[in-house]
């Protein structure tokens, strides 16, 4: 049963480290980009905007489909981001522990 014991302490601290994990998530500015760097996104962590930046070039009177498609764009460039940020900080976690298929974390 020792082990059994030392299982059921790793498993606490790694929902520990989850926990901190998910909070340091909401403080990480995650940065996306499009058409240049002419519009850019920052989201945090959890994939909440926190900025949109635009090019003033943009704001032209027929620029309107561009600008959209460049928003677009940028703001799936930074959720691409944000996603390989989350899924690199649980693989830190986790510690090459393999969960079964079709379970991800974080699960909160």
């Amino acid at each position: 049963m020792k082990n059994l014991g030392q299982m059921m302490k790793q498993v606490q601290e790694m929902q520990t480290r989850m926990q901190e994990m998910q909070a340091s998530l909401a403080d990480a500015e995650l940065h996306g980009a499009s058409g240049g760097g002419m519009v850019s996104v920052v989201l945090n962590g959890h994939g909440e905007a926190r900025g949109i930046s635009i090019d003033p070039s943009l704001l032209k009177e027929g620029e309107g489909q561009i600008l959209e498609d460049l928003l677009v764009a940028a703001f799936n460039d930074a959720r691409a981001k944000v996603d390989a940020h989350t899924k690199e900080k649980t693989k830190e976690i986790m510690g090459g522990v393999e969960l079964p298929p079709g379970m991800n974390l974080p699960f909160g």
